[in-house]
């Protein structure tokens, strides 16, 4: 996924990078919503978008995989949280169509790579036992 680039820290992995992509685009459409949404639906949605990057970021910095896997974790359900809310502000018609046509396919795209890092925690906690024969 790193086209063999050295990941040195959390700004080189592609779900942060993906990820605060959509929190800079949820800043910006959510500016559009009506007054009444701006301490509930913009705001929750908001929290939602920064807390995916930002729990990638921390558990970039953990030092065990579980401890990894475990902010991995958040994020990926903050990102799930924020497609949810995502289609709630489409149906309530504070969400263009066009941006979300953009920002959806987006979030899927994130939640596939966070997966992967959950993964590739999970796969590299669990013990090597070797198995005589």
């Amino acid at each position: 996924m790193n086209n063999g680039t050295k990941i040195k820290t959390f700004t080189d992995l592609s779900a942060w990078k993906k990820s605060h992509e959509i929190a800079l685009s949820v800043y910006e459409f959510t500016k559009r919503f009506p007054d009444e949404e701006k301490f509930s639906l913009v705001s929750q949605m908001r929290r939602s978008a920064v807390s995916i990057s930002s729990n990638i970021a921390e558990g970039f910095s953990r030092n065990s995989y579980q401890e990894k896997a475990y902010f991995y974790s958040i994020s990926r359900g903050s990102t799930t949280e924020l497609q949810s809310q995502l289609i709630i502000a489409k149906d309530l018609g504070y969400v263009r169509d066009k941006d979300f046509d953009n920002i959806f396919p987006q979030s899927i795209v994130v939640h596939k790579l966070i997966n992967g890092l959950v993964k590739g925690c999970r796969t590299r906690s669990k013990p090597n036992i070797a198995h005589n024969s």
